[in-house]
Order: structure tokens, then sequence, then C-alpha cells
């Protein structure tokens, strides 16, 4: 080839890799594979060794660069980099609106752009004639870090700007004078965008496990990991760390009316926007938009702590000015907090359905997340030590969702000297009796298969949700049947009848007898539930859906030798040894017998043998990631165990298939990266379908 030819041909493998980025790492779209995009990049490579000449700063080969930098220069932002005020109701995001009216002197209320507020790391990019130029770090607000050789190992950010066609403009609403300057500046000229670095939460999970693996600390949150990257000074170190960007502001005055002209113009140059943001045209709307967004929230693939509500009018904001180091036509609207400071009144002992000994924070009452907290796990005594907690501290409760709160830090500081040593009793706080802390563990435990407390416990488990599914049986309930000596263990309970019921405080005829009625259609269920009911120690839900379909009936379970039951997949020769144990103590024998006499009916397994996913041996392993619009994520599980295959949480070569919903995390990229096939939704669907009717 010729020097022209192979300048032509550099240039059309640049731009192909481009837009295969962007389609992956904006759009969240594939074409072609992994391998395919690989092959590209490796030619690309070659060739620009070969040809030092035609590299340009823009090339999808510098995304990493050289040589580690011994420190970070500084630079100053043109426009300074601003925090938001918070507010944390509806009355004070009533009163920002109230004083903006009154600042601008207006009769009416503002429309409003709301966006998600990501926890990531601010940074700001600047792009001259079109191309990726510097990226800095807020810092003061005034003089930031640079960080551009960093921020370019993220695919999300691109190293040359799109310039889109007129008419692809005035379709998504654009200007044509807003076009023209675009385009002009991107010729030739300067943009300046800014936005968020972050990371999602599948990655954190499995940055952490690698640092679990170590033996190294685990980070706090995903914000400190995707902070400390960019402030690394190896950016093959950054690379390893798959961070993320997301646009939310264009600086350049273009002559974009409103904010939301800005996503639109940050989309179509190449940036990944909030899929989520939508002008609101006034405070019902936010607080509408506020709640779904709340309902929502822990399903994200990234986390959030609030939305940024802006006036959508870009002159009308400008005018606004600012207040202090914040812009008054923005404001960041925080979720409920999920953090809280608080003191340890006390700390008590929990005993558990395996009679482990559980200590737990008794605290002062704090608002979390829209929750009054007075209890947190302590975990196990190793973790008090860690903590170097005392009875009297002050402490950082954290609660994220449905979470059990937790104490995650002391604040000594501000110990005033009363605080309390705890020691963990010698005895057993319920039954008295003495307790043992079994080698190689980290709990202690009470021994007595007859304490009361262990007795309730199991009996709670037994009833839940995932095991018979006795409604109406609450822990409340099931004390006081306990306390009065109408039950004693699970087995108990299917003895009852309505008139023991109505004999109790609170209990009328038409509850006793829906109570009854409850307990009376529990006693058909399913074999992998009556395991999981049995509160076998280390045996959790997956794992007994796994016991009933290898074995098919209890019988065979409670036959098999330990041998056995270790050649099972995925169960270690601890899991092993307590199924097996279980199913060999004469109490446990009798507790069974007595179920049985009491009219319990288990349904075993029905695998339908000509389904090729039940036939192939080993059976398809299937891993889901992202939400399913269709169905839920243990409807689907359902479908594929009901037709013999298997459900991983992570994605290996030994995965048959990973099944993609909307918002997908890491499994997605590992998947890809492995050649595992993937299915989207429908596709899974037409399989599951085609299978069960084989």
């Amino acid at each position: 080839m010729s020097l022209k030819e192979i300048k032509n041909r550099i240039q059309k493998l640049r731009a192909e890799i481009n837009y295969h980025r962007y389609l992956y790492h904006v759009l969240d779209r594939q074409e072609i594979s992994d391998a395919a995009l690989d092959s590209l990049k490796h030619d690309l490579a070659v060739l620009e060794k070969e040809y030092p000449e035609f590299i340009t700063s823009d090339s999808p080969t510098q995304r990493v660069g050289g040589q580690p930098l011994d420190k970070f220069n500084k630079i100053n932002h043109q426009l300074p980099m601003l925090s938001l005020n918070d507010v944390f109701s509806q009355e004070e995001l009533s009163d920002w609106e109230k004083r903006n009216i009154k600042t601008a002197n207006s009769q009416l209320s503002f429309k409003y752009f709301a966006e998600l507020k990501i926890d990531g790391f601010a940074v700001s990019l600047i792009y001259k004639n079109g191309i990726f130029y510097s990226g800095s770090t807020r810092g003061d607000g005034l003089v930031g870090e640079d960080v551009t050789q960093n921020l370019k190992t993220i695919e999300s950010i691109p190293l040359k700007l799109s310039i889109l066609s007129k008419k692809e403009y005035q379709d998504n609403g654009l200007e044509v004078g807003v076009y023209k300057n675009l385009v002009s500046k991107i010729e030739e000229g300067e943009i300046e965008i800014r936005g968020e670095v972050y990371l999602t939460k599948e990655d954190f999970e499995l940055i952490n496990q690698e640092q679990k693996n170590k033996g190294l600390d685990l980070f706090a949150n995903p914000r400190n990991i995707a902070a400390g990257s960019i402030r690394q000074l190896d950016s093959v170190l950054v690379r390893e760390r798959h961070l993320n960007f997301l646009a939310y502001a264009l600086m350049t005055d273009l002559g974009q009316p409103t904010h939301k002209d800005e996503h639109q113009i940050l989309r179509l140059i190449g940036f990944k926007t909030d899929n989520f943001a939508k002008v609101v045209n006034n405070q019902e709307e936010i607080q509408l938009f506020w709640r779904d967004i709340i309902s929502h929230r822990d399903k994200l693939p990234y986390q959030i702590d609030g939305l940024v509500i802006n006036i959508n009018n870009n002159e009308i904001f400008k005018n606004l000015g600012f207040v202090g180091k914040a812009p008054r036509g923005a404001v960041a609207y925080k979720f409920p907090a999920e953090e809280a400071t608080t003191i340890v009144e006390n700390i008590i002992i929990q005993v558990g359905r395996t009679g482990v000994l559980t200590p737990v924070a008794c605290l002062r009452p704090v608002n979390i997340h829209g929750a009054l907290i007075s209890r947190a796990t302590l975990h196990n005594e190793d973790e008090i030590r860690r903590l170097e907690l005392k009875i009297g501290d002050t402490v950082i409760v954290v609660r994220a969702g449905d979470v059990i709160p937790s104490v995650i830090k002391v604040l000594k500081n501000l110990r005033s000297g009363v605080e309390k040593e705890f020691k963990m009793p010698k005895h057993c706080p319920v039954c008295h009796q003495g307790i043992i802390k079994p080698e190689g563990e980290v709990n202690y435990r009470c021994l007595n298969k007859d304490c009361s407390a262990i007795q309730k416990e199991q009996i709670y488990h037994f009833v839940s949700k995932k095991a018979f599914n006795i409604l109406g049986l609450g822990p409340k309930i099931i004390d006081h049947f306990y306390d009065l000596g109408l039950i004693k263990d699970a087995a108990d309970i299917f003895s009852l009848k309505e008139v023991d019921l109505q004999s109790l405080e609170r209990f009328a005829e038409k509850s006793s007898a829906k109570v009854v009625v409850s307990i009376q259609q529990a006693k058909q269920i399913s074999l992998s539930k009556f395991i999981y009911a049995l509160g076998i120690f280390h045996v959790g839900e997956e794992t007994a859906i796994d016991l009933a379909r290898h074995f098919g009936y209890l019988k065979n379970i409670q036959s098999s030798s330990l041998d056995e039951i270790k050649a099972l997949p995925d169960i270690g020769p601890v899991m092993a040894q307590a199924i097996y144990e279980w199913f060999q103590s004469e109490i446990n024998k009798n507790f069974l017998d007595k179920l049985f006499q009491a009219g319990i009916k288990i349904e075993n397994p029905k695998l339908p043998v000509t389904s090729s996913l039940a036939s192939r041996v080993p059976a398809k392993i299937f891993v889901l990631t992202g939400e399913l619009e269709s169905l839920t994520r243990d409807q689907a599980k359902e479908k594929i165990r009901a037709l013999g295959g298997n459900i991983s949480k992570s994605v290996s070569k030994k995965t048959t298939y990973v099944v993609v919903g909307q918002n997908p995390g890491s499994k997605y990229d590992q998947a890809k990266k492995l050649g595992v096939p993937i299915l989207d939704e429908s596709e899974f669907l037409e399989m599951m379908s085609t299978e069960k009717s084989h």
C-alpha cells in the first residue's frame, strides 16, 4: 500500500472502532463481537507502530498513556466548578422556588429539568477543534488537577466529538443557529463538557471481592473507588477499574435556550447522558418523579443520592446568579439519608435459629432513609473489636433499602470518657446454658437445642415466605403461642385449631379462621421449600433447590452418604457435613415424623425428561443480569429450573447463556469477554417456550 492508502486505512479503522465504541459504551448496543473489535484495534495498533507519523491524539490506541506520572499538574477552570446546595424535603424545595421567583422578580413559577444525581466524581473535559484536549478534577472549584491521561482510559469519553447532519439536530428539536455554532466550535474552537465519573455497583462488588481475596481492606463505596482511581498516577491501573462517564452539562454557550437542549446536544456529539432526565413543569411533577426514582433506586446499576433540579431556561438560570459557591438556579434534592450519626446506648445479644449469638446495638432512635432506627447489627465480637466500639460511643449507622442497619464507624473524637467496654457473655442470655466458639468460626453459639430463643427463631424461619409461607403467623403471635405452651416446635403449628386461637387476646373468630385456613393450605409444599424450611445450617434457598433437583425425593437425601452429598456441585465439605448430620440426628428424624403425621405432603420435582435443558449433562447454566420487563427475576429462575437448567450468580467459561435485561451490569461485559452466548429477554422467553413444548 502507498502512504496515502495506509493513512486512509488508519483513518477508516479509527472511525470504525469509534463507531462501535459509541454503540457499546454510550448506547449499550453491540453490532460485532468483542473478538472482532479487538481484531480491528490490533490492526490499527500494528499500522500505527509501523507508521508512527500517522498517530494522532484522538486515536483509540492512545487511551492508555505511557509512563506513570510523577505528579498532577494544575489546571485553572475557565468557569468555576461550583457545588450545589442541598434540600431534603418538599417544603425546602418549595422555599427554594419562592426565593428564585422573588429574585427574578417573576410572577410565574419556572419549568425545571430534573436528572439523577449520580454519586460519582465530577470532572471537566476540554475539547479543542473537536479533539479531547484536557480533563481536570473539581479541586477547589477554581483550580483542579490535570487528569487527562486517566480520563482517556474511560471508553464512554469520546476522544473526538461527532458531527451529525443538520437534519438530525432539527429532528431532535434543536435550533439551526445552535447547530451552526456547535459545528463551528467543533471544527475550530473550544468546547467544555462536565460530568460524573462513576463505577457500577457490580464492578464495585467485583473489585471488593478481589480485595478480599488478596487480604486487602475493602472499599467503602463506589464513589471512593472512582475518585481514588482518577487520582492514580498510573493510567494502566485506572483502565483496569472499568470506570464510566455520564455528561450532565455543556458549559460552552452555543445559544442553547434550555438545559434539556444541552443534554440532547451532549448525546448527539457522542456522550452518555441520563436516560431518566426529563422536563418537569411544577413542584407536583418534581415530587412524583422524586418518589418514582426512589422506588427504582435499588435496581439502578449505579448509586444515586438524589435528583438535580435545574431551572430549564438557561437565560433565567444565568440571570439568577450565585449565592456563595452555588448557583441559585439549581439544587440537589437529596433522598432520605442512608447514613446518620447516633449514640450506642447499649449492646444486647440476640440468639438465632442456629444458636449463633449476635451482638446488637441499641441506638438512640434516629431517622434513616425514612425509617426510625433504634437497633443495628454488630455481626460478631470481631466486628466490635475492629470498630473499637464502646457502649456510649457516637457512631455512623447505615441503612440501604431493606438491608438491616449496621454500624460502620465510631467517631472516637467525640468520646467523653464515660464509655464502657463490651464483653461477650459466658452463658446464653436466654437459657443461661454455656456457649462455645467453634474453631475456625467468628461466632459464639448456644448448643442447647431446647433454648427457647433458638426454638422461636426456627419457627419464624419455618413459616417464612420462602419456606411454608403461612400467612398471619408473625413473630409476635408465634412468641405468644410458644410462651403459652400451645406450640413447642414448628410441627405443633399444624395441630392448632380455631378454638385455640380464639382464646387468645386480639384473636377474633374471623381472624382465627383465616390463620387456620392458611395453616391447612400450607400442608402441601414443594421439596425444595420443605428442605429450606428445615433451617439446616448453611443451607439457603439455592442449595435447597439443588438438593431437591438432584435427589428428587426426601428419602433419597435421608439415605445418602456424606460422600454422595459432597459430590454435588457448589456444596463444600462443611455444608455437606451439616446436611448429613441433620438427617442423621434422632431428634430431627422424630421432628420429620411429627410433620408427616400432621399431614404434610411434599410435591417432588417434576423435570421434563424430553427437555434438552434437563437431558444435557451437565445441565445448562444461566446467569441473569439487568431488569426484565415481562417477568421478575424469581419468575425467570423458576422457568429455568422447571426445565432442568441451573442458575449461577457469576459468569464463567462453564456458563451456557447470560440473559440480559435493561441496565445490565458487569456480568454482561464478562460474558462478552469470555464469548458466552447472550440472550435478550425475547430470545430467552422464546427458548423457554420452545423447551417447554418439546
